[in-house]
């Protein structure tokens, strides 16, 4: 078959899984190993599972750095291109539509109603995905240690990237040979980066005091979300812990309520969360704004994918990779715990919608009910709710 040919059915393929694929990175992941896997033989499963456990070394959307890893098995480099474009595509063209209603009618009491049922939902979702992914990491005791100890670190300011940074660092020390690292590796690895990011220098704080000032500009907003897309680790709910600090605390370009409104559309869109850089940028900069936040976010797992594709086999064994990326992956738990409970605050803030929340999560626990359902759900119900009031 051409590369041409082998590049259309790329396209025809993500296209449709990203204009159907709700339900998260996981839901993604097992449709597209149903199609390259078992309907089409693009892949062995053992091949496939290489690629998948690939994205969990890298940062990035996961189930979209998987599309494009499957684009460049398939068709090379313009197959990279390829298959990530498609698969993110239908998520911004639908997310930049409800942008666009939101700008324009969401000061309407029944939109705000709406969206004031979605809140709840989202934080019981965020929540019940937290307690599943911590039952499989937190097993033992040092990802639990650093877990508990970069969410204090979070709880008490410190920079998430010095969280991240720190606790693979950390992590890192107990792989070294037993002549080499000191007693207490560990402790003394966590204290080092707490101690350091504690003493930031007069001019480190000046510069936040700066940051907070500093008006809007496309540029920056650019660069902030190529930040994130270049830096964040885990899963896509991680992403609200960073919009959060710089967009909401930091800058003041955002509230807390449109945060929140921006993370709902995220969850009844299809495709991956990150599309959630798409609302954002819309409601910041309008359509070039949607369009810069939306490159800035994708752009690097284009990039290592590229970079690490060759490298696969390499890094999956590699002890050094291993041992960082699981400190990484605790704090990034910790990252979502810290987040769960500041938006939960900001959106559970009477009985209904503690009622709501609590049905939501109920149902997460209980029945394989999709996320998208539930936000359709709590949305119904912030409508009713009005009517009744």
């Amino acid at each position: 078959m051409s590369r041409g040919a082998r590049l259309r059915e790329l396209a025809g393929l993500f296209l449709r899984l990203g204009a159907l694929s709700f339900g998260g990175p996981a839901a993604h992941n097992a449709l597209m190993r149903t199609e390259v896997v078992h309907r089409r033989g693009w892949l062995t499963d053992a091949e496939f599972l290489d690629l998948m456990g690939a994205t969990n070394l890298i940062p990035g959307p996961n189930s979209t750095e998987l599309a494009i890893h499957i684009g460049h098995r398939r068709a090379g480099r313009p197959g990279l291109l390829v298959a990530g474009a498609c698969f993110i595509l239908p998520a911004v063209l639908i997310t930049l539509l409800f942008a666009w209603a939101y700008v324009r009618f969401g000061a309407l009491p029944r939109v705000a109603a709406l969206l004031d049922g979605v809140k709840p939902v989202i934080v019981a979702i965020v929540a019940h995905a937290l307690w599943g992914m911590s039952r499989s990491v937190l097993k033992k005791p040092l990802p639990a240690v650093l877990a508990a100890v970069s969410l204090a670190a979070v709880l008490a300011g410190v920079n998430e990237l010095l969280v991240l940074t720190g606790a693979g660092l950390a992590a890192l020390t107990t792989r070294l040979p037993p002549l080499r690292r000191p007693p207490g590796a560990l402790l003394l690895g966590l204290g080092g980066f707490l101690a350091a990011a504690s003493r930031l220098p007069a001019a480190a704080v000046a510069g936040v005091a700066e940051i907070v000032a500093r008006p809007f500009a496309l540029s920056s907003l650019f660069l902030f979300f190529l930040k994130v897309g270049s830096v964040l680790f885990g899963s896509g709910y991680v992403l609200i812990a960073f919009l959060r600090a710089d967009l909401v605390d930091r800058w003041r370009w955002l509230t807390e309520s449109q945060l929140l409104d921006a993370v709902a559309i995220g969850q009844v869109t299809p495709g991956p969360l990150f599309s959630t850089a798409t609302f954002i940028g819309y409601l910041l900069g309008g359509v070039p704004g949607a369009v810069l936040a939306t490159l800035g976010i994708f752009l690097p797992a284009f990039v290592f994918v590229a970079l690490s594709g060759p490298l696969v086999p390499r890094l999956r064994r590699s002890p050094v990779a291993a041992a960082f990326l699981d400190g990484v992956v605790a704090a990034s738990l910790a990252l979502m715990a810290a987040v769960s409970w500041q938006i939960g605050r900001a959106a559970v803030r009477d009985a209904p919608s503690a009622v709501l929340a609590a049905i939501a999560l109920l149902l997460l626990a209980r029945t394989r009910i999709g996320s998208l359902w539930l936000v359709l759900g709590g949305g119904l119900a912030g409508l009713a709710l009005q009517g009744l009031g």
